[in-house]
């Protein structure tokens, strides 16, 4: 149906002067839909929204037969109120498509978050068996994200000392852990 040409279909060219807007509108609809809702499609891409559009442009153009100078004109009405309609469906689109929802990440599993755990508590019980200065110095590096001069500052001791407190603690840290799997 979409792939056929748009072709004007003359046989209601002009609408009897004594119509009213029920004989006009039906008379319109009979002779027009189909050329209509092909326009619609080929605008809009989508048969159904396609098939609303123009099923609203003859709902207007039904509220809007009085106030219509030329009655004549009424098939120019409707081609003219299908593509505004379709412009404004293709603007409300657009306009959604910008302000979806982004999708939610992928939320790690279940067995993650317990492997996970284990792990930190692997690493926590590792840091207990270290000598306190060890400990300390790898814990203000690490979770506490200070450079050496300010674990040297916290700690009362030289950078010097922090350097080899920090590399003794992560050596036996390793070692601890190896041990552990």
């Amino acid at each position: 149906m979409t792939t056929e040409t748009l072709v004007a279909d003359r046989s209601l060219g002009a609408v009897p002067v004594g119509w009213d807007a029920d004989m006009a509108v039906t008379a319109l609809y009979s002779a027009h839909y189909r050329s209509l809702v092909r326009l619609a499609v080929l605008l809009v891409r989508d048969m159904a929204t396609a098939e609303e559009v123009v099923q609203d442009a003859f709902v207007a153009i039904h509220g809007a037969w009085r106030r219509l100078r030329d009655p004549d004109k009424a098939l120019a009405y409707l081609r003219q109120s299908v593509v505004n309609r379709s412009r404004s469906v293709l603007r409300h689109r657009a306009v959604v498509e910008k302000y979806a929802p982004k999708g939610l990440p992928d939320a790690p599993s279940a067995e993650n978050g317990a492997i996970g755990e284990l792990e930190r508590s692997a690493v926590i019980e590792a840091l207990r068996g270290l000598p306190a200065r060890q400990r300390e110095a790898l814990v203000l590096r690490y979770y506490g994200d200070l450079s050496e001069a300010q674990i040297a500052d916290a700690m009362g001791i030289s950078k010097g000392a922090v350097k080899s407190h920090t590399a003794r603690g992560m050596a036996a840290l390793r070692t601890s852990l190896e041990q552990l799997s």
